[in-house]
């Protein structure tokens, strides 16, 4: 996939060292500092979509996630990646406020959609989460027609019959769903194969027009055929949408992904690049250990 919101080419600087100004000097010693902060790698993205500064979970005592620095790009899929344990589905749940629905999960620090912090007193997460969709590990349609399974998030926002049945194909057809399906949409939705259920929850997910989809391992559950069909369908989304993906699969995140953050053991943020670099020459020695299967 090609990777949109790049950094522009920097240009060299030509002049010598007695032509930089002690603003610039200054400039420079605040970007370096901002850089220790973050993981290895940590590039630079403009207008980033999802920001997390020093953001730290909690499970009653127990702390999943430590001060995490990270910011998501518009329209290109960043992959989760690491060993069981690691915090990174903490962390996607954390973007849509999911762990609010656990009552022992406790959130420092701050996480930032378009520049709001979503755990402001004033945000609503209900209304948060249509605009940050989910799927999940297992697919879980409703015990409803395929047709209601999604018009269901649609209907809870009060829109029209007329609305509905175009937004509902829409969602079917950008879930590659659509032409399987045309003629059985009031069937239930638990009639489907698994990769057409798992397909049916993507579709459900983006009918109400979000600008981001977290997926936690969505394919895990499935067959070859079916997963593969789940990551060209990823690759066609990231057109539209910001994705965000947790996998086990390295060869996943390296077939899919734009950028790939690497979670370690006691939920720590090691390294996050362009995919590419991550695979081919990461920077930290644990990741590369971590790649190439020496523990994990």
């Amino acid at each position: 996939m090609t990777a949109n919101n790049e950094p522009a080419e920097m240009t060299p600087n030509r002049r010598g060292p007695e032509s930089v100004s002690t603003s610039e000097i200054d400039e420079r010693r605040s970007a370096s500092a901002a850089a220790d902060d973050g993981p290895l790698g940590s590039p630079r993205v403009s207008s980033p979509v999802i920001e997390s500064r020093d953001l730290d979970v909690f499970y009653g005592d127990t702390q999943a996630l430590h001060g995490i620095e990270m910011e998501v790009p518009e329209r290109q899929v960043t992959a989760l990646i690491g060993p069981s344990g690691c915090g990174k589905s903490t962390f996607l749940r954390s973007i849509n406020r999911m762990n609010d629905l656990i009552d022992v999960a406790r959130v420092e620090g701050d996480l930032y959609f378009h520049g709001k912090n979503v755990y402001d007193d004033d945000v609503d997460p209900v209304a948060l989460r249509r605009k940050i969709g989910m799927v999940f590990q297992k697919p879980n349609p409703f015990p409803k027609s395929i047709y209601d399974n999604v018009a269901y998030g649609l209907r809870v926002q009060g829109k029209d019959d007329g609305d509905v049945d175009e937004k509902v194909r829409t969602a079917l057809e950008q879930a590659a769903l659509l032409d399987e399906v045309e003629d059985q949409l009031d069937e239930s939705g638990l009639d489907l194969s698994g990769g057409q259920q798992q397909r049916l929850c993507i579709a459900r997910a983006i009918a109400p027009d979000p600008e981001v989809v977290l997926m936690d391992e969505p394919a895990s559950a499935l067959d070859p055929v079916a997963t593969s069909k789940i990551e060209d369908l990823i690759d066609d989304l990231a057109e539209e949408y910001t994705v965000v993906i947790v996998t086990h699969s390295m060869q996943q995140a390296a077939r899919i992904s734009d950028k790939t953050a690497v979670f370690l053991t006691g939920g720590h943020l090691v390294e996050f690049d362009d995919t590419e670099k991550i695979f081919e020459n990461p920077e930290s020695q644990q990741v590369e250990d971590y790649i190439t299967g020496k523990f994990g």
